[in-house]
């Protein structure tokens, strides 16, 4: 790699360190202003918490980028930058070029997604019924009905739409 080529990578990975540190610091955080979720539609409240997931995935993001930016201008100073990590051949200047974050060679990149690991949010974030789900023949089974118990606490029905309810009990007057 020429000297020049270097120069040019080098003022990239810099540049991006610069935006990347600019844009994990500005970094917007999505705190609800509400103090009870208890009005709010479930559909708000799912965007809200699809936001704040979006907005986690992409911090988290830019921080793996930027970190990575880093140990690339690391790699430059201490003369590594251009060689593979793993076998030591010269990596193409057109791979660094296209991905000037590259301390691999094309044979030695990370092809295969990691599938096993979890997101961090379920940590965090716990499933909300401890109804027992059955596996079967590969789909998952309720076995029992939670919709009922969800309806016990409350449906927009009206009398009449209840089962075994005589919708006229409720229009009689008690004298």
């Amino acid at each position: 790699m020429k000297d020049e080529q270097l120069k040019q990578l080098k003022k990239q990975l810099e540049e991006q360190v610069e935006s990347l540190e600019e844009r994990v610091d500005h970094s917007e955080e999505l705190d609800s202003t509400e103090l009870s979720n208890y009005d709010n539609h479930p559909a708000d409240n799912a965007t809200d918490l699809y936001d704040q997931e979006r907005g986690m995935a992409m911090t988290q993001f830019k921080e793996e980028e930027l970190e990575d930016a880093k140990a690339a201008l690391a790699a430059i100073e201490d003369g590594t930058y251009g060689t593979c990590a793993v076998c030591g051949k010269d990596i193409p200047f057109e791979r660094l070029e296209a991905l000037p974050t590259a301390l691999t060679c094309i044979d030695h990149a990370d092809h295969k997604p990691d599938l096993e690991s979890r997101p961090s949010e379920e940590g965090v974030l716990r499933a909300s019924t401890a109804q027992p789900v059955e596996k079967e023949a590969g789909a998952i089974r309720d076995y029992q009905d939670s919709f009922e118990d969800v309806e016990d606490f409350g449906s927009s029905d009206t009398p009449q739409d209840q089962p075994g309810e005589d919708p006229q009990k409720f229009f009689k007057d008690d004298k």
